[in-house]
């Protein structure tokens, strides 16, 4: 059985997460466990395994709102800390098998 944090915990509600944007198909919020000093993840609110499935639910327009979202955070952080950056992981880097981004800034916690 694959771990999908987002899916089990995030999105039933079974853990609380401090929201920095939502849409109808697109959540992001501050991680849980930050790696950077800035970390946000950003999740479409159904589940696709990764950013190269081939399911159904793929589609590009999720794939379009997801992409707003994340430019929009990546702006805000960089008007506020001076850089961001985005990152997607695939196959083994990938913990959670749920499509997920990180953008972060600052120094590595």
């Amino acid at each position: 059985m694959t771990q999908d944090f987002y899916c089990d915990e995030m999105l039933s509600g079974k853990t609380q997460v401090k929201v920095v944007m939502e849409t109808n198909n697109v959540i992001a919020y501050h991680h849980t466990r930050p790696y950077y000093e800035h970390h946000i993840v950003v999740i479409p609110k159904i589940h696709i395994q990764s950013f190269i499935s081939e399911e159904e639910e793929n589609n590009d327009e999720l794939l379009l709102e997801m992409m707003r979202v994340i430019k929009k955070i990546a702006a805000d952080l960089l008007a506020q800390t001076g850089s961001s950056k985005i990152i997607t992981n695939l196959g083994s880097y990938q913990d959670s098998k749920h499509q997920h981004w990180h953008i972060v800034s600052g120094e590595r916690t």
